[in-house]
């Protein structure tokens, strides 16, 4: 299967397997998003989407596009391979527990040397990840603070109407006992109280994403590898049926899956000296779809990827190889978009190169901007940068004034991915400075 090769004609039936980043809420979301985002960016660029129920007994969650552009009609299924169960238990941990994740992951990421490392290539994404720390620890001192004005508080009444009875030895030690108690219990209602509003603050469920991140030191969990071996599954089933194009969208941590995943599928391609997968999750015996005549095209498209802080770490074997080989792979198009104004990706940054894991005859990503500030309206540029996480979502969003990105056009327009930036070169800005200590390979 080699992109290049595949003709400049009309993508008819399209399959679009989205990932998501760390992100514990049902993917009915992701289907809300797109139809209200699509009838958005369908009004401004003057083509039709249609969204519908996703044809019932195949077992995953997704919706179907019925798209009209450019006079050419083209159907696409869209699938979203579900990890959010995996994320929620992650977020389990106590408060208590919270704090120690901080305190290791912390100690991960600076024993290492990978945030100095990482600072280098953007500040942003490392604001983004001090953020959650910087603010537990405010949350703790003020937790502290109010229990120890409150103490102050009452150890001066007691001073001021019972001074004799401080002096009997006894009192002293139940006073200080009850002062302990009522110390912790303070501070356990305070950071209670944080942890309650933290769906306006975000510190918890950042530090989650980052203490899962660095937990096995960059290398991927057992039940997320499972799960991954689950969607290559259904991407390699898909690879087997009547599409024209078959496209991996990966957003945010589900970049890197993405890459993972589609690294293993082409390994173990045919024609790439590998033995087919095992289909999970494909159509029951003699109902499949016949096999295509021409394989589909096969396309990643990673938005607002942060590949960087899971494959600097010590035992991101595994990802560094992934990078490696999908980067010189004639068997896909990868495209990768950030934006500057994202502070929560690294912006224009080659994940391969930075890496220090980029073989000499490397071809992908494709690497360019969505350049927010100029594809949205002044308005909504406006509003949007003090929405700060909000905005790390744009990508998924519409444009009104869309450039060469539209999430639409792309997921469901009669063009492959290859077809679309076939002459679009990688920004001049972009970072390729090696930057990582750890370039080991699986």
């Amino acid at each position: 299967m080699t992109q290049t090769n595949r003709p400049f004609d009309q993508v008819r039936r399209r399959r679009v397997f989205y990932i998501p980043g760390y992100d514990p809420i049902h993917p009915r979301r992701y289907r809300e998003l797109y139809r209200k985002e699509a009838a958005r960016q369908a009004e401004v660029s003057g083509y039709e989407i249609r969204l519908s129920p996703k044809t019932p007994g195949t077992g995953r969650y997704g919706w179907h596009l019925s798209a009209t552009q450019d006079g050419m009609t083209t159907e696409t299924d869209m699938d979203v391979l579900v990890w959010s169960d995996i994320v929620r238990g992650s977020m389990g941990a106590s408060i208590a527990a919270t704090y120690a994740q901080l305190a290791r992951t912390a100690w991960i990421y600076l024993s290492t040397g990978t945030l100095r490392r990482l600072a280098g290539l953007r500040l942003a994404p490392i604001a983004a990840a001090l953020y959650p720390v910087l603010v537990l620890l405010a949350q703790l001192l003020c937790a502290v603070m109010v229990a120890g004005a409150t103490i102050w508080m009452m150890w001066a009444a007691i001073n001021y109407f019972a001074m004799q009875a401080l002096t009997m030895a006894a009192v002293r030690v139940a006073l200080i006992t009850a002062s302990a108690v009522a110390g912790i219990g303070i501070v356990w209602g305070v950071l209670r109280w944080f942890r309650k509003i933290d769906n306006r603050i975000y510190a918890y469920y950042l530090m989650h994403d980052y203490a899962f991140t660095a937990r096995w030191r960059g290398a991927y969990p057992a039940a997320l590898e499972q799960r991954m071996a689950i969607f290559r599954g259904q991407i390699a089933a898909a690879l087997r049926e009547n599409w024209d194009e078959v496209l991996v969208v990966g957003h945010s941590s589900g970049a890197h899956i993405g890459i993972s995943i589609l690294a293993d599928v082409i390994k173990a391609m045919p024609n790439q000296g590998g033995a087919a997968p095992p289909i999970e999750g494909a159509t029951a015996p003699g109902t499949a779809t016949p096999p295509p005549t021409q394989p589909p095209a096969l396309a990643l498209l990673t938005l607002g990827h942060v590949v960087p802080m899971l494959s600097f770490l010590p035992r991101a074997q595994r990802l560094r190889r992934d990078l490696h080989n999908l980067s010189a792979s004639d068997a896909l198009t990868w495209v990768d978009v950030t934006a500057q104004g994202d502070g929560c990706t690294f912006a224009l940054v080659d994940p391969v190169a930075v890496t220090g894991v980029a073989p000499k005859a490397q071809k992908w990503p494709l690497v360019f901007s969505a350049a927010f500030s100029q594809t949205m309206s002044q308005a909504e540029w406006a509003q949007a940068r003090r929405r700060y996480f909000s905005l790390h979502f744009q990508y998924l969003c519409a444009f009104a004034r869309p450039r060469d990105y539209d999430y639409f056009r792309i997921t469901a327009g009669p063009l492959t991915l290859a077809q679309r930036y076939h002459d679009r070169p990688s920004s001049k800005n972009r970072i390729t400075r090696v930057a990582n200590r750890f370039r080991d390979m699986a």
